[in-house]
């Protein structure tokens, strides 16, 4: 992954940022350390925006379309008040037994629920509303998984997709995943009933809310 903001700016941006709690900092290194693609965590920044949609909007219940190792969970949990859940989705065992280590170890780990398994098998299971939905899982699933969160969204609700900008390529999209996200931003844009934004935050962070 490319950062759209120069490195300089992105590690001045996270230095003047609420930092994180010990937990998290020690789940960020082992992340690094021990797991495979580690640049797929969500990081302190859009960590750190997530709990400010969180707080801002109210919200209580919110889904998590790829999990990793937790952190982006953890983040939005300790946002969430008393009573709050976040059903959190991944189909790597590995994502979830790394995870469940630190959510056990959390405070917060309570408002967590994992689901393993492909992430739009589990979203046909699950009941909404939703408050909000964070979309970071397959890429080539992004207008499928929007399209589900739409029927599980709060009234008011909003729903959070990373990686929009995906290091730049989606201004020529080469592969499957380039394609597929160059689609997904379309589609949206060209959807009557929702308004969006995205944001030059990490790898591009697009925020959806109804009309």
């Amino acid at each position: 992954m490319v950062f759209i903001v120069p490195q300089a700016i992105e590690d001045y941006a996270a230095k003047h940022t609420t930092p994180l709690p010990p937990l998290l900092e020690e789940l960020t290194r082992d992340t690094h350390a021990n797991m495979k693609a580690p640049q797929m965590l969500s990081g302190q920044l859009e960590g750190t925006l997530l709990q400010f949609l969180i707080r801002l909007s109210g919200a209580k219940r919110v889904l998590e379309l790829g999990m990793f190792t937790g952190f982006s969970a953890q983040m939005m949990a300790a946002a969430l008040p008393a009573g709050g859940v976040v059903v959190t989705c991944d189909i790597d065992p590995a994502a979830h037994a790394f995870a469940k280590r630190y959510f056990d170890r959390s405070p917060h780990g309570a408002k967590i629920q994992p689901k393993v398994g492909p992430a739009l098998e589990t979203m046909r299971t699950l009941t909404g509303p939703f408050d909000l939905i964070f979309i970071d899982a397959d890429k080539t699933n992004y207008t499928n998984y929007y399209e589900r969160a739409l029927e599980l969204l709060a009234p008011g609700g909003l729903i959070v997709v990373d990686n929009v900008l995906w290091s730049g390529r989606v201004l020529d999209p080469k592969d499957e995943s380039d394609r597929a996200i160059a689609a997904f931003n379309k589609h949206v844009a060209g959807d009557p009933r929702v308004r969006q934004v995205i944001l030059t935050v990490r790898d591009g962070v697009m925020l959806i809310s109804r009309v």
